[in-house]
């Protein structure tokens, strides 16, 4: 670990490597100390524990949509968010140095990435794909093992860490493939990204069971023109049929028309929390 003061502790989930890493260097540029957790939930506890002092987390994916665990995060966790980046996600096939494509009987990574390259597995049956916890945690294991009849799939960052070699750039079926993903910090942190703003802001919020409650919420945002970006609906624990709405706008915190916008949204919504405005 960086001890320089200036490094930004950055908690991702996965392994060295990861799409998420590539995330993080988007986010906080140089001036972050990168630090792999197993699972979304340890992220989000080490960043309230204050071992860490962001987390980026991946939010929704072009293909495969919302990352719904990390959407109740959010509401669990007194947490805001402060950035967002995109990621194109280049899946590439990578094996130990020296080892040629016709040595390799097996390829390992996530299973949502094998998914996502199935015409490369099909144009090559030969190849027997397994499943493992993590794309960067599949090159991990390869150079740990020393295996040179394997492969992994995965981010040229994650060849470029573990001394890895890219046989095949660009495997994935669609290059429309990008994940978003959120910078958090800490109520009230200091935490600063080098992405440009958004200038977006989320929220979530829960309305009265009742005809035309959302209506009325939503409305609080069209009667001041403000651009609605995403919504997304979970259930609401603990009341069946009932759901929470995160809602995604245009806008910073700092806009009259916002504050106007939430103020009258906490009138007519049961429940209601800023997320953070990025």
């Amino acid at each position: 670990m960086k001890q320089n003061k200036q490094y930004v502790r950055a908690g991702f989930q996965g392994e060295r490597g990861a799409f998420s890493e590539i995330a993080v260097r988007q986010l906080l540029g140089s001036e972050s100390d990168p630090i792999p957790i197993e699972w979304f939930d340890g992220v989000f506890q080490a960043l309230m524990d204050k071992k860490i002092d962001a987390a980026v987390i991946p939010m929704e994916n072009t293909l495969h949509g919302s990352v719904i665990e990390n959407f109740d995060h959010l509401l669990n966790h007194d947490i805001e968010v402060v950035g967002e980046t995109s990621v194109r996600i280049v899946h590439n096939l990578i094996a130990l140095p020296g080892v040629a494509f016709k040595d390799i009987k097996e390829v390992y990574s996530h299973p949502v990435a094998l998914n996502q390259c199935l015409k490369f597995l099909h144009q090559n049956p030969q190849v027997e794909k397994k499943t493992f916890y993590d794309t960067a945690g599949s090159v991990k294991m390869l150079a740990e093992t020393k295996r040179r009849d394997a492969a992994a799939i995965a981010s040229n960052l994650s060849a470029d860490i573990y001394g890895a070699r890219i046989l095949k750039r660009g495997i994935e079926d669609d290059r429309a493939n990008f994940t978003r993903f959120f910078l958090l910090q800490r109520k009230g942190g200091t935490v600063k990204g080098k992405m440009p703003p958004s200038k977006k802001v989320s929220i979530v919020l829960s309305t009265k069971n009742e005809p035309g409650s959302l209506f009325r919420a939503l409305a609080a945002l069209a009667l001041r023109d403000i651009s609605l970006t995403k919504i997304e609906s979970r259930p609401l624990k603990g009341k069946p049929w009932e759901y929470l709405f995160y809602i995604d706008f245009e806008g910073t915190l700092k806009d009259v028309k916002v504050q106007n916008a939430i103020r009258h949204l906490e009138e007519v919504a049961d429940f209601l929390k800023v997320l953070g405005g990025y």
